[in-house]
Order: C-alpha cells, then sequence, then structure tokens
C-alpha cells in the first residue's frame, strides 16, 4: 500500500483529496487492505458492496502498481454479470445464461482487451445482449415452450413485439442454434435506416458558431471542431494523447495518422488555448495522465458518452455531422489515376496503319510496359496521396466558412 500512499501524496490540490477521503466509506477500504481483511487482489475488491467506491480506489492501485493494469470495463462488465447471475431465480435460466456468457461474451471481450482498451459501446452491447438473453428463456416459459421446442412461429413472435429492444437478444439465439440447444431456426430482420447526415450549409453553419462561441468550454469546442471538420468519431477523439498535438513553429499538426494532418488557422488557435489551460481543468487524481481529454478517473480519458451527451446539447449531433464531413471530404478529393492507365491512355494514335507482317510472325501491341515506364521516368505519373488532398479540402472548407464578403460603400456621386 506504500505505493498508494505516495500517490495521494504527492497529488495537487490536497482540497480536492481531503474532500474524497471524508467519504466515511473511503478510509475503511484501504484499512481493510492493508490489514488482510480484504485480500489484494481484483476478485476480492470485485466483491465488495459499495462498488463505485471500489472501483475508483481499484483505479488508484492499478495507477499505482500495486494491482495488476486489466481493462477497467471488462471488470465493470464482469461485476454487473455476476449481479445477473445472481438475480437469476430459475437454476436452469442462470447456468444457460452463464455458459452463453463465459463462452461467448467474456471470450471476446478478453481478446479484444488484449489488443486494446475497450470501448463504451462494445461493453453496453454486451450487457444488452446479457439482458436478452435472460428474458428469452423467461419469455418462452410464458408460453409453455422450452428452449429446444421453440418454433419459428414463437421466434417470430418474440421479434414482432419489440424488435429494437429484442434485436440484441439475437447474439444468443445464434449461439444456442450453433451449440444445439435449440432448433436450427430463421432470425428474423428488419433492415433499419441510418440517420441523415447534415446538410453542407448546416455544417459550416456549426462550425461558424463554434469558433465563435465563447460561453463553451473549449474542451467541447475543440471535440466539435475534431468531429465537423475533421470527421473523428467520439470513441477515437478521446483516446487521443496530448502528444498527438504537434506545432513546428507556426504550423500545428494533428497526428490521426502518417503523415501529420495540418490542422487550420482558426481551428490551431482554438485548439493551442486549449492545451494551454488543460492542467488547469484536469481533474487532481489524473494530472500524469497523458490524455487530450482526461477524464475523472485516474488514467482514464474523458467517457464518450459523455462527451457525446455534451456535443448534443451544444447543437452537434455526432451521427449526423461525422457522415456530413466524411461526404464533403469525400466530394473535394480528386479521383486517383492510374500511372500504367494514364501513360496508356496518354498515348497518341499512330498517323498511318502498321504494316503487315510476314506470315507466322506476329507482333505484340505496342503498349507501356513497367519496364518501359522504369525506364522513361517522366513518363510516371505517382498516385495523390489521400490523406494530403483530404487535408488540403478540410483547410478549405473552414476558410470557406469563416469567409465573409467585403463589399464595397457607395460613393456618392
Amino acid at each position: 500500500m506504500i505505493p498508494l500512499h505516495q500517490l495521494l501524496v504527492n497529488l495537487d490540490r490536497p482540497k480536492s483529496r481531503l474532500i474524497w477521503l471524508r467519504n466515511p466509506q473511503v478510509p475503511v477500504l484501504p484499512r481493510d487492505l492493508a490489514t488482510g481483511k480484504v485480500p489484494l487482489t481484483h476478485e476480492a475488491i470485485q466483491a465488495l458492496p459499495n462498488w463505485r467506491t471500489a472501483a475508483y480506489l481499484r483505479d488508484l492501485l492499478m495507477d499505482s502498481g500495486v494491482l495488476p493494469h486489466i481493462d477497467r470495463r471488462l471488470l465493470l462488465f464482469e461485476r454487473c454479470l455476476a449481479q445477473r447471475l445472481a438475480a437469476t431465480v430459475d437454476a436452469e435460466h442462470a447456468r444457460l445464461l452463464q455458459h452463453f456468457s463465459t463462452w461467448h461474451q467474456l471470450r471476446k471481450l478478453r481478446a479484444k482487451a488484449a489488443k486494446g482498451p475497450l470501448g463504451t459501446g462494445t461493453t453496453q452491447e454486451c450487457r444488452q445482449q446479457t439482458t436478452q438473453a435472460g428474458a428469452f428463456p423467461i419469455w418462452l416459459a410464458a408460453r409453455d415452450v422450452t428452449l429446444d421446442a421453440c418454433t419459428q412461429t414463437d421466434l417470430d413472435a418474440w421479434h414482432t413485439e419489440k424488435y429494437a429492444t429484442r434485436r440484441p437478444a439475437q447474439a444468443f439465439l445464434r449461439w444456442c442454434m450453433d451449440s444445439h440447444r435449440m432448433p436450427r431456426l430463421t432470425i428474423p430482420n428488419r433492415p433499419t435506416t441510418n440517420p441523415h447526415p447534415m446538410g453542407q450549409h448546416q455544417r459550416v453553419a456549426a462550425l461558424q458558431r463554434v469558433l465563435a462561441e465563447g460561453a463553451t468550454s473549449l474542451r467541447v469546442r475543440v471535440a466539435a471542431c475534431l468531429v465537423l471538420l475533421f470527421a473523428q468519431p467520439v470513441s477515437r477523439i478521446v483516446r487521443m494523447a496530448a502528444d498527438d498535438v504537434l506545432r513546428d513553429g507556426s504550423h500545428v499538426a494533428l497526428r490521426l495518422g502518417d503523415p501529420p494532418t495540418p490542422v487550420p488557422e482558426p481551428v490551431a488557435d482554438l485548439l493551442l488555448d486549449y492545451l494551454q489551460a488543460l492542467p488547469a481543468s484536469t481533474p487532481a487524481i489524473n494530472q500524469n495522465s497523458p490524455w487530450l481529454f482526461p477524464g475523472r478517473r485516474a488514467s482514464q480519458p474523458m467517457n464518450p458518452a459523455t462527451l457525446r451527451d455534451v456535443l448534443r446539447e451544444l447543437g452537434i449531433p455526432v451521427e449526423k455531422g461525422r457522415p456530413s464531413a466524411i461526404r464533403q471530404l469525400v466530394l473535394q478529393a480528386p479521383a486517383p489515376s492510374s500511372p500504367k492507365h494514364s501513360a496508356t491512355t496518354a498515348r497518341a494514335l499512330p498517323a498511318s496503319p502498321p504494316k503487315p507482317e510476314p506470315p507466322g510472325k506476329t507482333t505484340r501491341p505496342a503498349t507501356t510496359t513497367d519496364e518501359t515506364i522504369r525506364a522513361e521516368p517522366h513518363r510516371r505519373r505517382q498516385q495523390p496521396d489521400v490523406r494530403q488532398t483530404l487535408t488540403h479540402a478540410c483547410t478549405h472548407q473552414i476558410r470557406a466558412a469563416l469567409w465573409k464578403p467585403r463589399w464595397p460603400e457607395a460613393t456618392s456621386a
């Protein structure tokens, strides 16, 4: 527990630390962990009743190196799953739900967590699948039907009542069919439509409003520019690090890929102002985090759902703004041309028809081969850099959005 003590002592803003320690549940947990009353393991902390305080303390223990690092969202899903299994009354239903969650959901979540941090949408989808997987056997039991005797009529009736709500159960149904727990049936599929993207004028107007709005926090304005201008998803925005903002003299770039993407001047000033004010607005528990959008948990970025809700309050719907930005960037990007096709089509037609060849001898049509292109470098035509092209289009859009015509004043004769 010494590393935890050193982490708390070295934190800035002692007032926030004292406020946290005034919680009557907080001093009890470190005392029980230090005395051995509660084992210092993830499993023991998962079983504690006051799970919010325990989860916050567990983040501090992982950040200080006392506990091995495990994906936080994976741990929260495991706790939610344990609570749902404990609340299931029927033992057969609980056993079926446990098998599905262990061999299907947890296996995939742990494999994804080994490659990178889990997103909020991934764990939220698994929770919905677990909820509907527990509701489907109960719904069948109310119709006096067992899972192995389920028919196509029952499956159609299940989806007809509340299709949007019960659609997550399809993962559980496929798993039951693959594991021969229910007959092989056809899962109804109802096509859904995506929301229409914002119009170009609406997106430009929203970008103008974000850049001119001074009362809104810099964090929200920067995130809105990343969505409207660079078409970045919220899940990727919160995972951006402060080091992803590159500054070379008067030029500012974002490390969205390779090579970095230049940032136009109005957004660049906004981004630099945000970086300058970032230490003062970062929670004390997260001062040493590398995130560009730090959260309120130790070493954790901002919750994507929280950022999405704040953007929606500002009038920036991410589901409509990002597709609009992607469409506009693609429309302004020139079509790539093939070097071989360009050299072949640019060849002039012969002035006179070719002479006939002797019998038994054929001549290959005159085409521009790879050897010819390599031998004549001036005939090459390189593929355009798509990222650079999109960057120029992005810069053109923001300049067009901020440009205001200046009409000459009328002069009297």
